[in-house]
């Protein structure tokens, strides 16, 4: 229990601060210092030169220039297309989509209620003396690094530095609801030494909540508060203010991240530590409990294991539990159908049928397998459809680290069980859209309301045009 984190984020001499490609899919993992990044695999760099030689023969076509070509629905065809060549057949697309906007419009099919669990951005005032650095936690710079993208397959950026300005809250609203189709979102924090003291404290994220819906006229974002159970009676003290001052909409908890002044982190089953937390959130009615599962960040690994979820919702039945990531240890390396710590949370669950509170959230984990190893992202969402209920599995994307979520969902809907895993393991194929575990707070929609958006871009003067950058 005490063996120290071999997860945890250490600068590699391999490592590059800042990548950026002008290719729709990332073709190489980017970390915020949450989780070190695997490099680029031989296949991924095959994937890459694919999308890139296919895009230089199509763009002169069309009469476009490549780098604009990859910022069309004929740039995301090449992508999947040339994942499929890569990789085998994951994702539902046709050689025609790539040349014919038509056709991609065509078999992209009708819009679907998109609601993205899992957003960030960095505030303004955070860490002013970078003293996280010291204590080894989330530092700015670890962030900024996520939007200093190489410039490598886009000369033009060259002598583009980055600032913050890459995190700012302006930034990531452009990014998720200009450049993507998301309809609603939910603003989540990085942890700080202090919840107070967070990459985006709780006050911060609802008074960008409270501004977006109220420039809208719809509510359009929701905002995380922070539990921090072993702080004991601050920490209550602190959820009392953030459910009566602020309306949290529900809580956020690192269960491996250690607050300042401690050496570990909790789990979510310890009736000293943490049930008085669950208690008073059952007595404030914030009944929503996120908790970053896999991916494991701060000083001892084993405390970010989802395991601890099981016995916390058998005794707190009517408190919601959202797994961020899906417990997802790390990318796995092979195609094997143990998906490090998710199989086995899976198969603990199973065995506890009568649970319903636990749900499976998929930001950076399906972006990760998707691009890196789809084979074990087959597996992945087939085991927790499979043990939780495709009603139990939540979409999130974790952005603006991983640039307009677009790309992810355009990913998510192509993508498919190949039939030989549906045969051989008995998962279900995929069908189109994943439940909200807020449907009962926020009604389905159809298309987004284009007024109260104008209103919106105009207030921050967005750039029409996807970044293409990465935070990472």
């Amino acid at each position: 229990m005490t063996t120290r984190n071999p997860y945890a984020f250490h600068v590699r001499p391999d490592m590059r601060q800042g990548l950026a490609s002008e290719v729709p899919l990332p073709t190489r993992l980017v970390s915020n210092e949450e989780f070190p990044p695997l490099p680029q695999t031989a296949a991924q760099r095959r994937v890459e030169d694919r999308i890139l030689a296919e895009a230089a023969r199509l763009a002169p076509r069309l009469g476009l220039h490549r780098r604009d070509f990859l910022r069309t629905s004929g740039g995301m065809a090449t992508s999947l297309l040339a994942m499929n060549a890569v990789f085998g057949r994951f994702f539902d697309v046709l050689p025609v989509e790539a040349a014919e906007p038509s056709a991609f419009r065509e078999r992209k099919g009708d819009a679907f209620f998109i609601f993205d669990v899992q957003l960030h951005y960095v505030g303004a005032g955070y860490d002013p003396n970078n003293d996280e650095a010291a204590r080894k936690g989330v530092t700015k710079m670890g962030l900024l690094g996520l939007r200093r993208n190489s410039r490598r397959l886009n000369p033009t950026l060259a002598g583009d530095q980055g600032t913050l300005a890459d995190l700012a809250w302006s930034n990531m609203v452009k990014e998720v609801f200009f450049d993507s189709e998301t309809d609603i979102g939910l603003i989540s924090t990085p942890p700080g030494p202090y919840p107070q003291e967070a990459v985006v404290p709780p006050k911060e994220m609802t008074h960008i909540r409270d501004e977006i819906n109220r420039v809208t006229q719809s509510r359009r974002m929701l905002a995380h508060g922070l539990i921090t159970p072993q702080l004991g009676q601050a920490d209550l003290d602190f959820m009392n203010e953030q459910a009566a001052v602020l309306k949290v909409d529900a809580w956020k908890g690192y269960t491996g991240a250690a607050p300042k002044g401690f050496d570990r982190g909790w789990f979510v089953d310890d009736e000293k530590i943490a049930y008085p937390m669950l208690e008073r959130a059952r007595k404030l009615g914030v009944k929503r409990i996120c908790l970053h599962k896999g991916l494991p960040l701060g000083p001892v690994a084993d405390y970010n294991h989802p395991r601890d979820v099981i016995k916390a919702a058998r005794d707190f039945p009517d408190l919601d539990f959202l797994l961020y990531h899906a417990g997802l240890l790390t990318v796995p390396r092979t195609a094997a159908a143990d998906v490090p710590w998710t199989t086995e949370f899976c198969q603990m669950k199973k065995k506890e049928p009568a649970l319903t509170n636990i749900y499976m959230e998929l930001g950076s984990t399906f972006g990760q397998l998707a691009t890196t190893n789809p084979t074990a992202c087959a597996h992945l969402l087939g085991q927790v459809i499979d043990a939780f209920g495709a009603d139990h599995v939540l979409w999130g994307t974790d952005s603006i680290w991983y640039g307009t979520p677009q790309w992810q969902i355009e990913a998510f809907r192509r993508f498919e069980i190949p039939q030989a895993l549906i045969d051989a393991h008995g998962y279900k194929p995929l069908t189109q859209g994943l439940p909200d575990p807020h449907e009962d707070d926020v009604s389905r929609r159809g298309p987004r309301p284009q007024p109260p958006l104008l209103r919106l871009g105009s207030r921050l003067a967005l750039h029409p045009l996807p970044s293409g950058e990465r935070a990472g």
